[in-house]
């Protein structure tokens, strides 16, 4: 089904092979993400990239820190176009007015800095990209981690809202020139196989390895053509799960359809490698060999094909059970029980969001339920259309009927199911869903309270065969029906109706609208001389994701409140790491007010005067996990670590460069170990990190620490803090983004 190739590849006219007439480094430009970064790229360098974006799209758990970083560092109105989406806090459900408030002021900020405005329930982010912000050799920057385009010949990067604030700022994102890995398709899907099924074959395939980590995936080959374009948007957006950094397509006439039916047909562009392309890697997949899948909790890679699952079901279960009790000691969870009168049943049936939501999904998945029913039990079968303009096609098709008539439940557009603010299951409830992910609580229950329920991800095609047998896990490639296309009609009428398109309009006489959970950042300070750190939180799981760095769901409401926010950190991971934070940090601010803690003191006196290095270093919290940062592009991962007086992460690698933008932007230090490195220290052990400004200053690569252990035993400790760029280090010198461009607007 997916062969992965682990050594240099060329494509030429079409056809992969080792070698190539052409040499290694021109071929390499033939790529067609070569030519895309290298149209964006100011830096003159093309092996440093300084890229500047041409649209950008955030929601509204980001924009609200975003606008607030970029306004406060400067900015007067948006220099590219900027679509705040309102798709992620749109239930208004949990904090009284505070999500409404933020919406409110996402409308005030369109109108007087110059944005696109998309009210709640009109669009999620990445449906609205694709049908009007895509463009065949763009690039787009978003504040989500999906921010996936490549299917429409659209390069796309998710990033934490520092990196979209530089781009405000007429600043560029930075980076080395990516490796780029050839997908090569072959084959056809059979029928009852949607985009789920390969997306989770191939995370499954190459996540744990890192085979694709930071790189870009380029999708070519006669397999291409086999695929309507929902299908390859579907497969597109779950890239993200491999941890790649962007992905670019081959387009055709089937992406000309695509333009042509939003009305846009000039937007688009054939793109295609060179005569000759050179790949760094290769992943071979043939579409003619998937089967139907089923991704495990908690992690979209623990994937099986669903005959497998059902195969060893009690086996598989009882991991998952074992894994989240060992997560959450504090829940009962029970999945075994789900097998019985011989299959394994579930309790919820989900399509949404940006990967589910989709035209194509909705319309096969109603094919296959036709005519029949959800049952009358516990089953529950929802489908959130990703975008109003879809469910007005759906509507007027008939598919909407069809569905309702099931007792499946239509719902508006919204992300919620994807992160855990809609459709929570019961407790030890078992969710299918046509999501992006399946992390420890993104079905929203509460482990910390002793609720526990488990998502698996499936295909929309999958999840409607399960709905039409009352909730029995079943594969669509098990069921007999007859697939219909339906052309779609995109109406953009709704969108002129409702949207705010204010893009070079900046109006600078409007207010922002400020609702009291809106409020600024406290204040941060620059990196001193000596850094000290005390270990709050000390992980060793094989990935920490950002759900648990910050969890997702109800917490996300708070997203403009940074202290309240920061409340959250860990909760659900480490729930003493706030506590112990907030001590180290109470113990900082006394020794910036002149009066030295004990306890401060008696840490320095084990590696020197303390007293005298005392009034030249800070002292703050630092997480050490194994390979943090897996997960959403949510900025908060990092600035709620920094609210409550974090200076560092300590891990062996970081899972996704944007979490470590984010720890740089916020003036967090990204500390790495060598592999071999033994970290056996404990929560309460400090890290003394002597010339600490000065190895930045310097680009010092190796930095030797200290640790001090609680029983005062001391020991020595490699750290390094690689590949810097020069905004990089300033930014870890001023203390973060926002001090940097305060400054330079002096």
């Amino acid at each position: 089904m997916i062969q992965l190739t682990n050594h240099g590849m060329y494509l030429v006219n079409g056809v992969p092979c080792d070698r190539a007439p052409a040499a290694q480094a021109e071929a390499r430009q033939g790529t067609m993400a070569w030519r895309i970064l290298q149209s964006h790229n100011i830096s003159g360098d093309p092996e440093h990239l300084r890229i500047r974006f041409d649209a950008m799209v955030s929601h509204d758990i980001t924009y609200v820190g975003i606008i607030q970083q970029a306004r406060a560092s400067g900015m007067k109105e948006f220099p590219i176009p900027y679509a705040l989406t309102n798709c992620h806090n749109s239930l208004c459900a949990v904090g009284g007015t505070i999500n409404e408030d933020d919406h409110v002021f996402g409308l005030s900020a369109a109108k007087k800095y110059g944005g696109i405005y998309v009210p709640a329930n009109q669009s999620v982010i990445h449906s609205y990209a694709r049908e009007q912000m895509a463009k065949c050799g763009a690039m787009i920057l978003g504040s989500d981690s999906h921010t996936r385009y490549g299917a429409l010949g659209t390069m796309a990067v998710g990033e934490g809202g520092p990196e979209l604030a530089k781009q405000l700022l007429k600043n560029t994102w930075d980076a080395p020139m990516p490796e780029v890995v050839m997908v090569y398709l072959t084959g056809k899907p059979r029928r009852g196989i949607g985009p789920h099924d390969v997306a989770i074959a191939l995370v499954k395939a190459t996540f744990e390895s890192g085979f694709v980590n930071n790189k870009v995936l380029e999708f070519v080959g006669p397999g291409i053509k086999e695929l309507p374009i929902d299908f390859r948007n579907g497969i597109d957006v779950m890239t993200t799960e491999t941890t790649c950094l962007s992905s670019i397509w081959e387009t055709d006439e089937e992406t000309r359809g695509f333009y042509a039916a939003h009305q846009r047909e000039e937007d688009y562009a054939p793109l295609h490698p060179a005569d000759t392309a050179y790949y760094d890697r290769m992943i071979t997949i043939d579409l003619s060999k998937v089967e139907s899948m089923i991704a495990l909790p908690f992690h979209p890679s623990n994937a099986w094909t669903i005959h497998e699952f059902l195969d060893n079901a009690e086996e598989l279960l009882a991991k998952v059970e074992a894994d989240a009790a060992k997560r959450f000691p504090k829940a009962r969870p029970h999945l075994t029980d789900k097998i019985h009168d011989g299959g394994v049943w579930a309790d919820q049936g989900v399509i949404a969001g940006c990967a589910g939501g989709l035209f194509d999904n909705i319309t096969e998945a109603a094919d296959i339920i036709q005519g029949g029913s959800t049952g009358n039990g516990a089953f529950t079968f929802d489908v959130y259309p990703t975008s109003v303009p879809v469910s007005l096609e759906l509507t007027r098709t008939g598919i909407t009927t069809e569905l309702l008539k099931t007792g499946a439940v239509i719902k508006p557009s919204f992300c919620g199911p994807c992160f855990g603010a809609g459709d929570v299951p019961a407790n030890n409830g078992l969710s299918l869903r046509h999501t992006t992910r399946n992390f420890p609580n993104r079905e929203g229950s509460k482990p910390g309270e002793g609720q526990f329920a488990a998502v698996c991800l499936m295909d929309a095609r999958s999840i409607a065969a399960t709905a039409a047998n009352g909730g029995r896990i079943t594969a669509a490639t098990d069921v007999a029906y007859t697939p219909v296309h339906r052309p779609y009609h995109f109406d953009k009428s709704v969108y002129d109706n409702r949207l705010y398109y204010g893009f070079g309009k900046a109006d600078p006489s409007v207010e922002l609208v400020m609702g009291p959970n809106i409020t600024d950042w406290p204040k941060m300070y620059d990196l001193t001389e000596n850094l000290l750190v005390e270990l709050a939180a000390v992980i060793h799981d094989d990935v920490t994701t950002t759900d648990e760095l910050i969890p997702s769901g109800e917490t996300s409401s708070y997203r403009s409140n940074p202290l309240r926010l920061a409340e959250f950190t860990l909760s659900r991971r480490v729930p003493e790491y706030v506590p112990r934070a907030k001590a180290v940090a109470a113990l900082e601010t006394q020794r910036r007010a002149g009066d030295i803690p004990q306890r401060l003191l008696e840490v320095l006196g084990k590696v020197g005067d303390a007293r005298e290095l005392a009034a030249n270093t800070q002292f703050g919290s630092c997480v050490f996990a194994n390979k943090p940062g897996d997960g959403s592009a949510r900025e908060q991962a990092a600035s709620c670590q920094k609210v409550l007086g974090g200076f560092a992460n300590i891990c062996y690698e970081f899972a996704t460069k944007r979490y470590r933008s984010n720890c740089i932007n916020w003036g967090i230090l990204p500390f790495t170990l060598d592999k071999d490195t033994p970290f056996d220290y404990d929560a309460g052990d400090c890290v003394f990190v002597p010339g600490i400004r000065r190895a930045i200053e310097t680009g010092a690569e190796d930095i030797p620490a200290k640790v001090i252990r609680a029983d005062g035993s001391v020991h020595d400790l490699m750290l390094h803090v690689r590949n810097l760029t020069a905004d990089e280090k300033e930014i870890l010198l001023d203390g973060c983004l926002m001090n940097y461009y305060a400054k330079r607007l002096k």
